[in-house]
């Protein structure tokens, strides 16, 4: 019976997604509709949403992003993504998560971050992943494993991080094959899409590329290296012509604040075809780590309200991994929302915060989010009622302090592996000068 009710949403996906394509002005409230009564009680403030800003406003950005999405995108990629996102990973896999929750007293993630290997063909300035050096990976058994561990979980959203993941091209398309269910996204600096992986995306339908940017051309190379800016736009190009989804990410810091957060900015990833950017904050993380990158509060301010700003009037999908602490109940890691898998197979809480007291190679998934450490991250969150102020190391580093500590986790730095207090030191000041930046804007 519950194959049968799977294939019948399955169809009901598709025909929404036929239907939408006749006429969208026309027809998305009556689709409204059927997904109101479709849905119950679930996800009711995003309906909300979805009915305020493209069906009483159908003049706005959101409605001008959604026509985009049913007009430009290739229709099996977006039946694809409609189906492993919403129906597998939000309906059906949250169910899944919440018993697994209710059954072990653990946090369950809705993805997992994981590392196929440590390899890069660049060295950015500031990268944590380059300290880990070319010799990491997990192999495909082991992310298969993964995946298919996660699934049994209700997992059904993964992100390749790294190194960078596209060295691993021909094991990524595998995977994608095989977990047909599932939808992977790859942060990836883009200089190794070519035309026949896009045909490769084409086929499988469910990978979907964040490609990384500092800005303009002038701000990325000065990070990521001379000529890599035009690389990473050419990849756009293929993958817009393909009609393909893709998106960006974007970590800001110091000294990129004017160009990755200005008006032309946004502008030209709305034309080059992107339609998501995710903003990420700088971490001074690893025995590279450069904390005059790190943003001053005045900076930090003007991007939390910039970035809102844009998602008033531009026709793409922003969200900024750090501000938006409010609207996710401050710090998703630890499996809350998310964890991490690095290439040696530790499993870290966060992607950004290395160290771990299991290993995939040594647990199983499911024990590795009963440890004492991932149990530690479970019993704090969250770590600040100032959603603000969300992470346990950046804004609250003796939270991070003490739980490394009292669980013995080790740091799984490959190349230079770096004590929690060497950590923390460099994150106090930090954290002293945003607090009443980020107490002023919470209580506003």
């Amino acid at each position: 019976m519950a194959s049968i009710s799977y294939k019948v949403k399955e169809l009901g996906i598709n025909a929404a997604v036929r239907y939408l394509e006749k006429d969208p002005d026309k027809n998305f409230p009556k689709l409204m509709d059927w997904v109101d009564r479709f849905a119950g009680g679930t996800f009711e403030p995003q309906r909300k949403a979805f009915r305020k800003f493209l069906i009483d406003e159908p003049d706005s950005n959101w409605a001008q992003l959604t026509k985009r999405v049913f007009t430009d995108l290739d229709r099996d990629i977006l039946i694809t993504a409609f189906r492993n996102f919403f129906l597998n990973s939000s309906l059906i896999g949250g169910k899944k998560q919440q018993e697994t929750r209710e059954k072990y007293g653990c946090n369950v993630p809705f993805a997992i971050l994981l590392d196929p290997t440590s390899a890069c063909n660049l060295k950015c300035t500031g990268c944590w992943a380059a300290e880990y050096g070319h010799t990491l990976n997990l192999t495909y058994d082991e992310i298969d494993s993964i995946i298919t561990q996660g699934k049994e979980i209700g997992v059904y959203f993964y992100i390749y991080t790294g190194g960078e993941p596209l060295v691993r091209k021909k094991d990524i398309i595998r995977l994608c094959e095989k977990h047909k269910d599932c939808t992977f996204l790859s942060f990836t600096n883009g200089t190794l899409i070519d035309e026949a992986f896009a045909e490769d995306m084409l086929r499988v339908k469910n990978f979907i590329p964040a490609i990384s940017l500092e800005g303009f051309e002038e701000a990325t190379d000065a990070r990521r290296g001379v000529g890599v800016y035009k690389r990473a736009t050419d990849a756009m190009k293929i993958l817009k012509a393909h009609h393909l989804l893709f998106g960006i990410s974007a970590c800001y810091t110091s000294a990129n604040m004017d160009s990755i957060t200005s008006e032309a900015f946004y502008d030209s990833l709305i034309e080059a075809g992107a339609y998501f950017v995710w903003y990420f904050h700088y971490m001074p993380v690893g025995k590279d780590a450069v904390p005059s990158l790190l943003p001053t509060p005045e900076q930090r301010e003007y991007i939390y309200h910039k970035i809102r700003e844009y998602r008033k009037t531009k026709a793409i999908f922003g969200m900024d991994f750090q501000n938006d602490g409010e609207f996710v109940g401050g710090c998703i890691a630890g499996g809350r929302r998310y964890l991490h898998i690095n290439a040696n197979g530790d499993m870290d809480p966060c992607v950004f915060i290395h160290y771990s007291d299991s290993n995939i190679r040594e647990k199983t998934l499911l024990e590795g989010l009963t440890s004492p450490l991932f149990m530690a991250y479970h019993d704090g969150q969250p770590f600040n009622k100032n959603h603000l102020r969300p992470c346990p190391m950046l804004e609250n580093p003796e939270l991070l302090r003490a739980m490394v500590k009292k669980t013995q986790a080790h740091s799984t730095d490959m190349e230079a592996p770096e004590g929690v207090d060497e950590l923390c030191d460099r994150c106090v000041s930090y954290a002293d000068n945003w607090k009443g930046k980020a107490d002023e804007l919470w209580n506003r």
